[in-house]
């Protein structure tokens, strides 16, 4: 038995983490518009997808299956959903609002009440069992609208729409929300701008310049939500969320730790800083002179940004990267999130082969409270893998209930170290559609739900075994991690 005398604080915000373009479902229904989720199908041809320059955002069901068109129809069945979540004793629920359930095209000028009703029924459910939601603003569903007819956040228009959003949301919900993110793993735009930015590079010009004035309008958005959260939800908090990856040197040689320190300081550091600090970093300039980048800003855009830095960093975490300045292409680890990375010799992988490094979030809680010395928050961290139901009906995850001991194990010394960790909601906490790949095979939850790639399915939920595991992890207040 692990049981110790618990360091996390009282009040820590124990809970589980889903997006609604992954489990929803009913992405048509209420009068919602496209996303640019709902355009990628499932299957390892969405990942590739995302890249592709010749990709039309349109759909094709004759060719591919859309598996989160219909998601686990969270939509009709949150109250049983919810309900699981508070018998696991959660005190924070991490999910988000579907932009186009409230703007079905992004640019109208009046929200769609039904979209908004919807949010009503599911945060009153959350506070009829005592649990806070923590609310993303945009978690990887821009309005597909905003994409084709504007490129997405290149568009300074966009900025305007997404302001006409938060208005509409943040007075809908202000005496029901205090906890909001405003864009999910902004960060990952460096290495992939579908998602967050709304369009994919297709040249140098749009790798570049566009890709960085795209964040640009992005950073005067979180600053603005932050804000205008202020103004008028006097006691809300307003975070952002980052992908946190630390970034170890393959080796001591100087060349490849400098190389190192530069992609830790573009992806790690850069939106954080921006977000934190309220202005671009000194290193920024060079990356910018080398790559030919001429920001085209408004007075009052550097302002605005000051104005609006955040109350607390939210990120993900599920894996670290090692680096190395000249690599071959047996080096590299296949399946990573952060292209380019060489496998750690040191590290185990999962069935989609991202890297295992529990100390890796100790290291991260302390570079992120080292940097920032703000209150921080785990939103996303778990582990995709192949789930069994047995002959008896039970799903034996002991493999995640491994994970997720090391894991928490890491932020109980990181606490120890010092760190202000304010909360932690597992990914997945119930099955869902994968972002990245687009599946249901891979699964996160602690609750099992019944449907498979090829549309199968009862969508009956079940409790795995790390149901109960986590059930008294929150219990003992991470006290006992047996």
């Amino acid at each position: 038995m692990m049981t110790i005398n618990s360091p996390f604080p009282k009040g820590f915000l124990w809970g589980g983490a889903t997006a609604a373009n992954q489990l929803e479902g009913a992405y048509n229904v209420g009068g919602k518009g496209l996303t640019v989720a709902d355009v990628l199908p499932g299957g390892k041809i969405r990942d590739s997808l995302r890249e592709d320059p010749n990709f039309d955002f349109v759909m094709d069901e004759t060719k591919y299956t859309y598996p989160n068109h219909d998601g686990i129809d969270f939509y009709n069945r949150y109250k049983e959903d919810i309900a699981l979540f508070a018998e696991m004793g959660f005190k924070a629920y991490r999910m988000s609002i579907a932009w186009t359930r409230i703007f079905p095209k992004g640019d109208e000028l009046e929200p769609n009440e039904e979209g908004l009703k919807f949010y009503d029924r599911v945060f009153d459910e959350l506070s009829k069992h005592g649990i806070e939601p923590v609310v993303t603003l945009s978690h990887y569903e821009m309005p597909l609208h905003l994409i084709t007819e504007y490129g997405g956040w290149r568009s300074r228009e966009v900025l305007t729409f997404f302001e006409r959003y938060l208005h509409a949301v943040y007075n809908r919900y202000k005496g029901k929300v205090k906890y909001w993110l405003t864009f999910n793993e902004i960060n990952s735009g460096i290495v992939r701008p579908l998602f967050g930015l709304g369009f994919i590079a297709k040249n140098d010009d749009e790798r570049y310049q566009q890709k960085f004035q795209a964040f640009h309008h992005q950073f005067l958005a979180s600053a603005l939500a932050v804000k205008l959260g202020h103004e008028i939800i006097p006691d809300s908090k307003v975070g952002c969320m980052i992908i946190y990856i630390p970034t170890y040197s393959y080796d001591s040689n100087p060349e490849n730790v400098m190389h190192t320190l530069e992609v830790s300081r573009l992806f790690n550091n850069f939106c954080g800083d921006v977000h934190v600090f309220g202005e671009y970093p000194s290193y920024m300039n060079k990356y910018f002179k080398d790559h030919n980048i001429e920001l085209q800003m408004k007075d009052g855009d550097l302002d605005l940004l000051k104005e609006g830095t955040v109350d607390f960093i939210s990120f993900s975490y599920y894996m670290s990267r090692t680096e190395k300045k000249v690599k071959t292409s047996e080096e590299q680890v296949s399946g990573n999130v952060v292209l380019g990375s060489i496998k750690n010799p040191f590290l185990e992988a999962s069935d989609w082969k991202w890297e295992i490094d529990p100390l890796g979030l100790r290291i991260s809680l302390n570079e992120l409270y080292d940097r920032y010395h703000l209150p921080l928050f785990i939103v996303e961290n778990g582990l995709g893998a192949y789930d069994k139901v047995e002959e008896d009906g039970s799903i034996q995850d002991d493999y995640r209930i491994d994970y997720l001991r090391a894991h928490i194990k890491a932020m109980r010394d990181a606490l120890e170290d010092g760190v202000d960790l304010i909360g932690y909601t597992s990914w997945g906490c119930i099955d869902l559609v994968s972002a990245g790949t687009g599946e249901l095979a891979k699964r996160y939850g602690f609750i099992y739900v019944d449907k498979q790639d090829d549309g199968s399915g009862t969508l009956e939920r079940k409790k795995k075994k790390s149901f109960d595991w986590y059930k008294k992890v929150i219990t003992t207040n991470g006290s006992d991690l047996s």
